[in-house]
């Protein structure tokens, strides 16, 4: 068994590490590790995770699953999903695509995480309820890496009624936000120290340090890395002010 999995400030490589931890403790690698590729051609069983956004996979992850089309013929895959919030269908967004390219679906888990949107107030939590929402979190994923050994993998996600509700729920209004990586990322050049921090951590090689300062390009796909890491708060994305740091490591 192999975990692979993108995560942006950290909450889904946690969810993919836990899961494989208490299933059989095999290892877990990001989509942007340079042996992802040889990695799942080596497996017969992934364990593949991402986050949601605006109910959909990460335009980063679909092209991650289409240029990798050949790796999942037969393979059995097990799929997680974190959100913020409710997203219908987050894991039937790369099952109908892993179906695709010829690989079984066996299970699908969502898991409700901190919110990593840091620019945009509406769904920020204290730090008690971020801790909650984790423990919670750690308990489903112990009750469905159980009911895989037992043979009755949790299939959420995966039927007609979670993708009806994904789709009508958020992802024809927001399909534009999704669909291309075009959100350019706002940097404060008053706040900016041209450390080179945010381009560094950008999976997409969408900012680079011109002149002391950073500058972001429309290759975004809103991992929120560069948001979430900045020293001095200088870049935004969706909002326009950073209202959080919102790494996985914060609420430990």
């Amino acid at each position: 068994m192999l975990g692979i999995y993108f995560s942006g400030t950290g909450n889904t490589k946690y969810c993919v590490e836990t899961f494989i931890k208490h299933y059989d403790g095999s290892n877990a690698i990001s989509i942007e590790a340079p042996n992802a590729k040889k990695a799942i051609m080596k497996h017969d069983t992934i364990v593949f995770g991402y986050p949601v956004y605006f109910s959909n996979a990460p335009k980063i992850v679909r092209d991650f699953i289409a240029e990798n089309q050949e790796c999942y013929d037969k393979k059995k895959i097990f799929i997680i999903a974190t959100m913020g919030l409710f997203s219908g269908d987050g894991t039937g967004c790369t099952a109908r695509l892993f179906r695709k390219h010829h690989a079984k679906v066996v299970g699908g888990l969502h898991l409700k995480m901190p919110d990593c949107i840091g620019d945009e107030k509406l769904l920020k939590k204290s730090l008690a309820a971020n801790k909650e929402i984790i423990r919670q979190a750690e308990d489903k994923i112990a009750f469905a890496s159980a009911k895989w050994k037992e043979g009755n993998p949790t299939k959420e996600g995966l039927n007609f009624f979670y993708h009806m509700a994904g789709l009508f729920g958020q992802r024809l209004w927001f399909y534009g936000k999704t669909a291309t990586y075009k959100n350019k990322p706002d940097v404060d050049r008053q706040k900016c120290i041209g450390c080179g921090r945010c381009a560094a951590l950008c999976p997409r090689k969408n900012i680079n340090i011109s002149d002391g300062k950073a500058v972001s390009y429309d290759k975004c796909t809103l991992c929120y890395r560069c948001v979430s890491h900045c020293p001095t708060q200088a870049l935004t994305i969706l909002g326009k002010l950073v209202y959080e740091q919102c790494l996985f490591e914060n609420y430990q």
